[in-house]
């Protein structure tokens, strides 16, 4: 949980301390040497505690060394007493950590410091030199240098995976091994998984056994080759797989890679459309996950990879990623930067119709931070533009008489009306979500007869139009004002 961020967190917290009856085992893990006081993993432990949800602390050590002394003793078959200097030494280097125990062992080994010999039929060791060994602090380094003496294939191999991440689709490293420079990532997998450096689950992923070996095999690549290498490792992919269906399980990837080449992909403005498609389809895809975090990353990289004539040159492009992206950023709570996405649609949509989805959202981002009277306004005058009318008062006795005037048109359809095929007028599925917004708003900034016009307005339309995944929210609301009267309490 120490690479976790505030919104994974909070998503947590939100599970956990859930009083509905919900029934959940939590098992969270950390490394403290880790994580620094400010970490937000501490505020979830002190949330969690303020809301009266049970926890148990467990810290857990490394092995103490008499355990050590027992392991080293069982892997030796030597007797635990002949084995104590080798285990002190060992235990100094390692704090009785086991993986770095097993590193450090298996590199003393590899380095002829710790030998069978023969003659004495036993394991010996070179407690002098050993004692001189340095790895509590360094075992990227270690590893490293173990790394630095496998093949080419394997290297290569390690060095690709690194920099997807602690764990990699085989599907993906099928794909690279079609190309030319990275032929030989197959058998390099086949060494790795041989050498114990990754391991395959049962879901088709390859993921590296321990985040330390990872990080050892991203240190193979100089840090000043990272960037270079990310991005050719992207592009492999993408030449591999251009035209292709090859899920999402691939592109996410691509995009990810290439994006570290930003200055080498504007050169070519033709790529840097593809690639901004590329980003714009990662993006929604991420949003449909709930990751708006990582979407609102891949939807930045496609914005500033487009042309600075892109609302003329690529119209229906620019209008899709802004939108995703004002979506990505109201849902990070990033309100600001949200509307200022959807007043560029506002001001560069060639049209009404294109417009609506971004009134839409921009309701949602204004009645997310209470601006009811700023939703209400803006619904108006969209349904105005819609061809709806709006009346600036409406009495209570119009408003009964609307009720009425609802439910016998209801009556007149009769129940086959609701249960009739979906309609696709995409102007009544806009309409009504407006009407469904406004009616909110009303109900906090108008009149209870304006609550009930709208409400009304929007199953008369229903009714006359046919009925749309909207409709059954409408007449929730029109139920609920002409049920409860001035009492209603509207969804």
């Amino acid at each position: 949980m120490q690479w976790a961020d505030s919104t994974a967190l909070d998503v947590i917290h939100t599970i956990l301390s859930d009083t509905m009856g919900s029934c959940m085992f939590f098992v969270g893990t950390y490394r403290n040497n880790e994580v620094q006081v400010d970490h937000d993993l501490f505020d979830l432990i002190e949330k969690l505690e303020i809301s009266n949800v049970p926890t148990t602390k467990v810290s857990l050590a490394g092995l103490d060394q008499e355990d050590l002394n027992t392991m080293i003793s069982d892997a030796l078959c030597l007797y635990p007493r002949i084995c104590k200097s080798l285990s002190f030494i060992v235990y100094q280097k390692t704090k009785g950590n086991p993986f770095f125990v097993l590193e450090f062992m298996q590199s003393l080994q590899s380095r002829g410091l710790l030998q069978y010999n023969s003659h004495q039929k036993r394991w010996v060791w070179n407690e002098d030199i050993t004692r001189g060994e340095e790895i509590t602090n360094n075992v990227l380094h270690l590893l490293s240098s173990k790394m630095n003496g496998l093949s080419d294939n394997v290297q290569t191999l390690l060095k690709a995976m690194a920099c997807f991440g602690t764990s990699t689709n085989e599907s993906v490293i099928g794909y690279l091994s079609e190309s030319e420079v990275y032929a030989g990532v197959r058998n390099g997998l086949e060494g790795a998984l041989h050498d114990g450096y990754i391991e395959k689950d049962g879901e088709g992923y390859l993921k590296f056994v321990h985040d330390k070996v990872r990080e050892a095999a991203y240190n193979l690549i100089p840090d000043s080759d990272k960037k270079q290498f990310h991005y050719d490792l992207g592009k492999a992919l993408y030449s591999i797989t251009d035209g292709k269906d090859v899920g999402d399980t691939i592109f996410l990837p691509i995009a990810s890679q290439i994006n570290h080449g930003k200055e080498w992909i504007m050169k070519d403005k033709d790529f840097s459309i593809c690639i901004a498609e590329l980003n714009m389809k990662a993006g929604k895809k991420a949003i449909d996950g709930c990751d708006h975090k990582t979407a609102y990353s891949y939807l930045g990289a496609a914005v500033s990879l487009l042309p600075e004539d892109h609302w003329e040159s690529h119209y229906v492009l620019s209008l899709r990623i802004y939108f995703l992206m004002a979506s990505a950023a109201n849902s990070t709570c990033q309100y600001d930067e949200a509307e200022l996405m959807l007043q560029k649609i506002f001001e560069k949509a060639r049209c009404l119709d294109d417009q609506l989805p971004s009134y839409l959202l921009m309701s949602q981002i204004l009645q997310a931070q209470s601006k009811v009277k700023a939703v209400y306004d803006t619904c108006a005058a969209i349904l105005k533009q819609l061809g709806e009318s709006i009346p600036e008062t409406y009495t209570p006795s119009l408003a009964s008489q609307k009720i009425k005037g609802t439910l016998s048109a209801y009556e007149e359809v009769g129940d086959k009306w609701f249960q009739g095929e979906e309609t696709v007028d995409k102007t009544l599925h806009t309409t009504l979500q407006f009407y469904r917004a406004i009616t909110f708003a009303s109900f906090f900034c108008k009149s209870h007869s304006m609550v009930v016009y709208f409400s009304c307005n929007a199953v008369q339309l229903s009714l006359q139009k046919g009925i749309c995944k909207h409709t059954p929210m409408s007449l929730l609301q029109f139920t609920a004002v002409a049920t409860n009267g001035d009492n209603a309490v509207l969804c």
